[in-house]
């Protein structure tokens, strides 16, 4: 639907799951919710692979001392399930799984191939802002959250965003470790982890 110029009302373009666009006033309820949804698309499984294997570091910001919290999880299946050397960064902390804790990416000892982020949505632009200014190339946010006007700031400045998806489920599902829903398989395998 186009509106004509005597319309009060500004029409937008809505790109639908399909593909197809439509044009919806822009105050609608329909433009609302298409705003709304998520359009972005980050990397494939094989590009998430591909990341996984060309790493050789990685940074957790967010991370937490507390054992309850995921980020404490995910530090420790790194530790000892992969060969990353892992960072913890933390202003908050002085150590984290008996590493020390840094307070922010600036200050870490070298550039982090990987950022994965435990953060709340709403601080996902600022983590980019940071990442961006210490160099790093990937920025991994962990399941549950979603901020994708941050995504696209992050891929229009070069970055590679991987978004609502939890880094240690992704290195042990590609690693034979887990079912493809993130569940222990309970099998045994002669087959050579990937590292």
């Amino acid at each position: 639907m186009t509106l004509t110029e005597d319309s009060p009302e500004q029409s937008v373009t809505s790109q639908l799951a399909n593909g197809l666009t439509c044009d919806l006033p822009a105050g609608s309820p329909l433009a609302r919710l298409l705003k709304s949804q998520r359009t972005w698309v980050g990397p494939s499984a094989k590009e998430r692979l591909a990341i996984l294997r060309r790493a050789k570091s990685i940074a957790i910001v967010g991370a937490s001392p507390n054992p309850s919290r995921s980020s404490y999880f995910v530090g420790t299946y790194l530790l000892q399930s992969s060969d990353y050397r892992v960072y913890f960064v933390n202003p908050h902390a002085t150590e984290i799984l008996g590493h020390r804790a840094y307070p922010d990416l600036a200050s870490l000892p070298e550039v982090p191939d990987i950022v994965d982020v435990f953060r709340k949505a709403s601080d996902i632009p600022s983590v980019i802002d940071d990442v961006l200014a210490v160099g790093a190339k990937t920025v991994w946010v962990q399941l549950g959250i979603w901020n994708q006007e941050a995504a696209e700031y992050g891929e229009a400045h070069g970055l590679t965003v991987v978004m609502d998806r939890c880094l240690k489920v992704e290195h042990a599902r590609f690693h034979g470790g887990l079912h493809l829903l993130g569940f222990d398989t309970g099998q045994i395998s002669s087959r050579k982890a990937i590292r």
